[in-house]
């Protein structure tokens, strides 16, 4: 699995991007073109398997990129920062306990309405 991060700057309307912590760098006149161009160096670096991107502005004229390639993702897409890191067994009993939750509180609400309280009487 390889992660490349990358720093990106606008200046005179070009966007520029070099690798943190290497060598890959590139240029374009957009971001979106800038993205494909820093995922395609990436790949020519590091091939193993699927790419997950993001691209983060931090000032209107910087931002930050960061291309994952390969990782055990399963082939499937996810979206979002910390739900993409969480396994797939690690939803499950999650998703599992949501509707629980949920009973009770009907549950509650129904007791409330056995003292015989109710706003309309």
């Amino acid at each position: 699995m390889g992660v490349f991060t990358f720093v990106c700057r606008s200046s005179g309307g070009k966007w520029t991007a070099n690798q943190y912590s290497g060598d890959l760098e590139g240029s374009a006149d957009s971001t979106y073109e800038l993205q494909r161009k820093l995922v395609q160096s990436a790949l020519s670096v590091d091939s193993s398997g699927g790419v997950q991107s993001s691209f983060s502005f931090i000032t209107p004229s910087s931002a930050v990129f960061q291309v994952i390639v390969g990782g055990g993702s399963g082939g499937g897409f996810s979206a979002g920062g910390g739900a993409a890191a969480a396994p797939a067994g690690g939803a499950a009993p999650a998703a599992a306990e949501a509707p629980a939750e949920k009973k009770e509180e009907v549950k509650e609400e129904s007791d409330d309405e056995d003292l015989g309280l109710s706003l309309f009487d």
